[in-house]
């Protein structure tokens, strides 16, 4: 097996107190959202292969792959993937499906790979965690950095505008017997979720927090990094993006 091109260390980047270095390194997390669509999920992947026609041996970046949903698809249809995420029990999970064409590491967004990827994808709003601004620069940037000449990156985010308009104040969301009490709003920029629960006797209490951030805000911060905006979609089937009608926020740069 290649040596993998990430820091032992990239867990360490990340303060203690940061919300997404707890709370998606709980199995509660994926209790939470265990619903979500995998076919939808992989319906975007062929979508969006078939869009980049990326080569056969091409190597792809699963940035923020949680348990590995997207990679094992990814490589399942024949590329050589490696999938990388802040959370240390995702990656440890996910480790236990590696093959020749497929690794998983522990890894910070923020820091550059050693290795180029002939794509990089951030998908599932993996994008926007942190409390200073300069980071999510910083993340552009090393994205940027790690594609090859001739690569290509897609990050899939929420669609602010919707969102915001759409925003459920309060919801309870039953899964595996775990009442989730959760409540939403909009504070300093940031689409907050409180997520509230009790679990054999003892109580939690989790937080997400993801910068509003508007095509507005992206393209400013390409530019700023030098990066190209080649194109935007607004759902998984690469419909063209709306502001006032789209489901999501699919940037296309390189």
């Amino acid at each position: 097996m290649s040596k993998l091109p990430y820091s032992e260390s990239a867990k360490s980047s990340a303060t203690a107190e940061s919300w997404f270095s707890s709370w998606f390194d709980t199995p509660y997390y994926h209790i939470l959202y265990k619903d979500r669509d995998d076919k939808e999920a992989q319906t975007f992947m062929d979508n969006i292969v078939h869009y980049l026609n990326l080569p056969e041996d091409a190597k792809i970046l699963d940035l923020a792959c949680g348990k590995g949903r997207h990679s094992i698809y990814l490589n399942e249809i024949g590329f050589d993937v490696t999938g990388v995420d802040l959370s240390e029990n995702s990656i440890a999970e996910a480790k236990k499906l590696e093959n020749e064409k497929l690794h998983f590491a522990v890894h910070d967004m923020r820091e550059t790979c050693s290795e180029k990827y002939d794509a990089i994808l951030n998908l599932f709003t993996s994008f926007g965690y942190f409390e200073n601004e300069d980071d999510n620069f910083k993340t552009l940037k090393a994205i940027h950095e790690s594609l090859t000449e001739y690569g290509f990156a897609v990050i899939d985010f929420m669609n602010v505008h919707q969102v915001i308009e759409n925003l459920v104040a309060e919801e309870l969301k039953t899964v595996d017997g775990i009442d989730f009490h959760i409540q939403r709003k909009v504070l300093d920029g940031f689409i907050v979720k409180d997520i509230n629960f009790e679990d054999k006797g003892q109580a939690y209490h989790f937080v997400e927090k993801v910068r509003a951030l508007t095509l507005e805000d992206f393209a400013q911060m390409m530019e700023e990094a030098g990066i190209y905006l080649l194109d935007t979609f607004g759902d998984y089937k690469l419909k063209k993006f709306h502001k006032k009608e789209s489901e999501r926020l699919i940037m296309l740069f390189k």
